[in-house]
């Protein structure tokens, strides 16, 4: 449906019933913005915890319990907290790493390699660099705190210290922080079990077994999953081994799709009658058409990881990171191999690991499995993945105790400094490059995935701007969509700012809310054939309220058009085949509404006023090791159609 036209963000766009995805943008907003309670959560409990320590540690050793009949469970409250509500982060972390495996940035198997190599690479040599230094002591069995990053709170130092507009470093990060946890999960599972019973494991494999076949039956009825998923967390718990395990798992079981076109029509319908009658009943129906066109991994995504993101984590920092920080504890930490080896670990070990490992996978493998950025911003993954707060708290409280948790809670929280410190220092030091080689820097030699299907053809379609010109930007609209309306003068000024662009249009006139589009878009086909296409482009978008036939035919005469001709060129609908051809690459390309832009083959996420387009199209130059012919005050250039 036509969004409301109060927003003026730049932002708003009328969805099509063709596709819908959950971008990666999405999700960084949530994490970065969690990331900012996750810090304040952990200078609160520091300072509750200096205040008033028996407070402190009263409140979250509470006993609570949960009893049925004979049977019961009873732990403190920072163990329900740790093994209970952090489940539900892990939850999210497993949904989000199939995401990106079904339709995201590791669709493309290739990709996968490098990035989890290096996720391994950034942990052995932690762990080495740990056990050497603990080497013969009992707190060597910390050694599984220095494995994993807290993908939120690294995200969010990448958004605070690292380039703007870099999804491609943020998604190589995004890849190595979660195969990192997914690990660093199994190794709490299977290193640190307390008391374990292999008949409660069984049991609970015999749970995943069964999730396995009612996922394969087709149920997609939530209840079910959810108590199996309970039910999973209890065998879990009893058998020893934490059961935050059980989140990841069922996230990594749940698929992610795009919605089919029967769907999406179901659902279409379904909100038609409703507008029509607008019953309890009808309503009910509605909702429940468009939930299910989306996808289970989408469904609870959206429902989890803002609670994740902004309760589970900031309350298990608020839980964990409390400690006593005294002149006794500052002296046992300056020689205390947990705190050096915490820090060392993490602020070196990580980003050399992460570094040195994917070099050698580019090396050994001649280059055909590289880095998808420039090796500063592989240097700069390297040091933001020395943040390991979260799950370094939580391998931390199984592995150690007494004092020694304490220096290694002191030394996770200097080297979730200290890495915040050195990444700062490294894109500081990118930012002040020539603009080419701090392209080549950031970006690298990989190429993106191409997310434009089918690509631009000079000979075919509509085109503003040199066909020689380097950097492409391709825009799917409807003649009556409101947005695309508001796009186009920005459309305008791009091409006036930019000599060296090139700009295409291509139609999805979206029929199920604009009645009109379709009429229009053959208006603008008929109008084509005579030479015309931009003029009437340019009318069609300037008068949207006003698209009838006997409108378009006065735009024609207007235009000074063989009118005999237009009336049956629009009679004949001879424009139908080549409309239906844009929206058939629409559909391939993911489109979700409109405006959509694509620029050098890869959407365009987020606002498209003038400045997030220019940096966008900045950007592609850098990718493209060219600079930019720019000129904002010298609005002519070279055009295949009248851009005013």
């Amino acid at each position: 449906m036509a969004g409301n036209n109060t927003h003026r963000g730049w932002t708003s766009r009328t969805a099509w019933q063709g596709r819908v995805n959950a971008p990666l943008r999405a999700f960084l907003r949530t994490e970065t913005g969690g990331a900012r309670v996750v810090l304040v959560a952990a200078v609160a409990a520091l300072v509750w915890a200096n205040l008033n320590p028996s407070s402190y540690e009263s409140v979250w050793r509470t006993s609570l319990s949960i009893q049925l009949a004979d049977w019961h469970l009873t732990d403190d409250l920072r163990t329900w907290v740790n093994s209970g509500l952090m489940t539900f982060f892990f939850l999210v972390a497993g949904l989000e790493l199939r995401r990106e495996f079904d339709i995201g940035e590791l669709r493309e198997r290739r990709r996968l390699a490098l990035p989890m190599l290096a996720g391994f690479g950034g942990m052995l040599l932690p762990i080495g660099i740990y056990l050497a230094i603990n080497a013969g002591r009992p707190t060597a069995a910390g050694w599984g705190a220095v494995m994993a990053t807290d993908t939120a709170l690294a995200l969010g130092a990448l958004a605070v210290f690292g380039p703007r507009f870099s999804d491609r470093l943020r998604g190589f990060l995004l890849t190595v922080a979660v195969v990192d946890d997914v690990v660093a999960i199994a190794v709490l599972a299977i290193a640190y079990p307390h008391h374990p019973s292999p008949t409660a494991l069984l049991v609970a494999a015999g749970i995943f077994a069964l999730v396995l076949v009612v996922r394969a039956w087709g149920v997609r009825f939530g209840p079910v999953y959810a108590l199996l998923g309970v039910a999973a967390w209890v065998a879990v718990s009893e058998s020893g081994v934490d059961p935050v395990a059980v989140g990841l798992v069922m996230g990594l079981l749940t698929y992610a799709y795009a919605p089919g076109r029967t769907e999406l029509q179901r659902a279409s319908d379904q909100f038609r009658l409703f507008r029509e009658q607008p019953t309890p009943q009808l309503a009910r129906m509605a909702q429940a058409g468009l939930t299910s066109a989306l996808s289970p991994n989408e469904r609870l995504q959206t429902l989890y990881h803002p609670w994740a993101s902004y309760v589970v984590v900031p309350l298990f920092a608020l839980a964990n990171a409390g400690i006593v920080i005294d002149s006794e504890l500052l002296a046992r930490a300056l020689t205390s191999p947990v705190t050096l080896g915490v820090v060392v670990a993490y602020v070196v070990g990580k980003p050399a690991g992460i570094v040195a490992t994917s070099w050698l996978v580019a090396r050994l493998s001649g280059n055909r499995f590289r880095p998808p950025v420039g090796w500063l911003a592989v240097a700069g993954v390297g040091t933001v993945s020395g943040i390991g707060f979260t799950v370094a708290l939580l391998i931390a409280t199984h592995a150690l105790s007494g004092p020694a948790l304490d220096e290694a809670k002191l030394g996770i929280l200097v080297a979730t400094v200290g890495a915040s410190v050195v990444t700062w220092l490294v894109f500081r030091a990118v930012a002040r490059l020539s603009p080419a080689r701090r392209a080549r820097a950031l970006l690298g030699v990989t190429e993106g995935i191409v997310d434009l299907m089918l690509p631009v053809d000079a000979e075919r379609d509509h085109m503003r701007g040199s066909p020689e010109s380097p950097v492409t930007v391709v825009e799917y609209g409807d003649f009556e969509c409101p947005y695309c309306g508001q796009a186009e003068p920005v459309v305008r000024k791009l091409l006036a700012d930019f000599a060296n662009i090139r700009y295409v249009w291509r139609h999805l006139p979206l029929t199920d809310v604009h009645p009109h589009a379709q009429l229009a878009a053959e208006a603008a086909e008929a109008a084509g054939e005579q030479g015309a296409f931009w003029e009437m482009h340019d009318l069609l978008l300037t008068h949207q309220d006003a698209l009838d036939p006997p409108d378009v035919l006065g735009y024609a005469d207007q235009l000074g058009l063989d009118l005999d001709g237009f009336r049956e060129h629009m009679a004949k609908r001879m424009g139908v085949d080549r409309i239906a051809e844009d929206v058939d690459s629409a559909d391939l390309s993911g489109v979700t509404g409109t405006p959509t832009f694509f620029i050098n083959g890869r959407r365009h996420h987020g606002a498209y006023d003038i400045a997030a387009l220019s940096a966008a199209v900045k950007a592609a130059f850098a990718s493209a090791k060219l600079r930019p012919e720019y000129h904002p005050r010298d609005p002519e250039r070279r055009d295949t159609g009248p851009a005013s």
